[in-house]
């Protein structure tokens, strides 16, 4: 399973991205893809702002990309990571997704690939 940040989703959606062919080859695999629900809302908001929300929403279901299950004493996990690493809490919610899911991490922020390596996770890409 590869949990996706919201870096990756909108190159992948955005065609004009500077990471947008880089997102298209992580998309690529046969992985099963997943994305924490406030990552979700991170992508959602231009899109919401344009009037595009359910064409956002119908193209992530297409691409077989699901919202993952909270994930037990989450509230506790994120303030625990946010309190311990550099993040700020929309990182958190996706290193703590693929940490608790024992799950690759597939993202362009740097910040965030460097310390989801020193917790010892698969970055991508």
């Amino acid at each position: 399973m590869i949990v996706l940040d919201a870096s990756v989703l909108i190159a992948y959606l955005d065609e004009s991205d500077v990471h947008h062919v880089q997102a298209l080859k992580v998309l690529s695999t046969t992985e099963r893809y997943r994305i924490h629900t406030l990552t979700l809302a991170e992508v959602l908001v231009r899109p919401t702002r344009e009037g595009r929300a359910a064409e956002l929403i119908n193209k992530v279901t297409a691409i077989g990309i699901g919202e993952l299950e909270r994930v037990p004493d989450e509230a506790r996990e994120l303030a625990d990571m946010r309190v311990s690493t550099p993040l700020k809490m929309p990182d958190c919610c996706v290193l703590m997704a693929a940490t608790a899911h024992a799950a690759s991490l597939a993202s362009f922020d740097e910040r965030l690939r460097d310390v989801a390596r020193r917790r010892g996770l698969h970055v991508l890409p």
